[in-house]
């Protein structure tokens, strides 16, 4: 197992490094680099100045260069001014010291936010950490909710109950995050009249409101609870017509019995699977909520990052959605050989 997970280590680290050299090129392209050089100094500035501008920040270097640079193996070179000598570091407002350093992720430094003027890491990690509050809260409903549905509809199968459950969990899967946000909005605004202006109160990741914090739970919980509990449903159908169920049955245990002791264990190995899987769809999900409520957190903070092109920021942001996607299937994959244990990892 040891070396089973050292070598997905290795294999998540050969995919970051692929997949961030693919986004490195997509926001260093030209159009990417003068708009944020105009959103940097002003709408009537000269060709000659914006690509002063370029030259100075450093973004005129060689690709390779500077993807090694963002990486932090390659020395960062301050600019020198060709007339005056003069050596200036590349943004002021990062305290960035004007000789060269190696200064990267590999240090620790995901470079500098050209929209907040201020580092990467002071403005993701409390944007990743308010968004993380966000999704602990959203599977702390939505997962026992979901499987308490499966496992209802799976133990009844064909009845009226399996029906009903299995109905409203495809309802609410087809409903994307848009529109059953738009929903719990006029609901709990124009019907029920609970909100009394508290949208306006969401200034940042501190201030949770029942607007910006307990409808996006709500809207994000509402989609998640469908499908996991469709996958509940059909693993548990699936155990409960197996031959050992049959066998335990026949020698007197009661029905919660066998599903407690004997059919919930093997039934939760395809739901944990999925259940695994929705950290990449929370992080997907939290853009369009997040904007949706005023929640500032990941997903809101990657809509800023890409609106003002913060290039630093939009790669900070880009690294974490892979991590998080590869870190969770490691689990899964962990996780799944530890639920069955028919599974060796060879």
């Amino acid at each position: 197992m040891l070396a089973f997970v050292a070598r997905r280590f290795g294999t998540m680290v050969l995919t970051m490094l692929c997949l961030t050299m693919v986004v490195f090129f997509m926001v260093n392209l030209e159009p990417n680099l003068k708009k944020l050089a105009i959103s940097q100094l002003d709408m009537r500035s000269s060709q000659e100045h914006i690509e002063s501008w370029l030259v100075k920040n450093g973004y005129r270097q060689n690709f390779f260069m500077r993807y090694g640079q963002w990486l932090g193996v390659v020395q960062k070179q301050p600019y020198t001014d060709p007339v005056t000598g003069r050596v200036s570091p590349r943004f002021s407002y990062c305290n960035e010291p004007a000789e060269p350093h190696y200064s990267g992720i590999l240090q620790g430094d995901f470079g500098c936010s050209t929209k907040f003027k201020t580092t990467v890491s002071a403005k993701l990690f409390p944007a990743l950490g308010a968004t993380g509050i966000l999704m602990f809260w959203v599977m702390v409903v939505m997962v026992p909710i979901a499987l308490l549905i499966g496992i209802l509809a799976g133990m009844r199968e064909g009845t009226r109950t399996d029906r009903t459950l299995s109905v409203a969990s495809i309802a609410t899967t087809a409903t994307p995050e848009y529109v059953s946000g738009v929903i719990f909005t006029v609901i709990f605004a124009s019907w029920l009249g609970w909100l009394n202006g508290s949208s306006a109160s969401a200034t940042g990741p501190g201030g949770v409101t029942f607007y910006n914090f307990t409808l996006p739970v709500m809207t994000m919980a509402i989609y998640g609870i469908g499908y996991i509990a469709r996958m509940t449903r059909a693993s548990m159908v699936e155990v409960m017509t197996q031959q050992y169920i049959r066998t335990a049955r026949l020698k007197g245990l009661s029905f919660s019995a066998v599903v407690v002791k004997h059919a919930l264990r093997n039934a939760l190995i395809a739901p944990f699977t999925v259940i695994m899987l929705q950290f990449p769809w929370l992080l997907t999900g939290v853009v369009i909520v997040e904007v949706m409520f005023r929640y500032q957190g990941f997903g809101y903070t990657l809509v800023e990052a890409a609106g003002n092109n913060d290039i630093d920021l939009l790669l900070g942001c880009s690294l974490v959605s892979v991590f998080v996607v590869l870190f969770t299937q490691l689990i899964s994959d962990v996780g799944y050989a530890y639920l069955n244990p028919r599974i060796r990892v060879q």
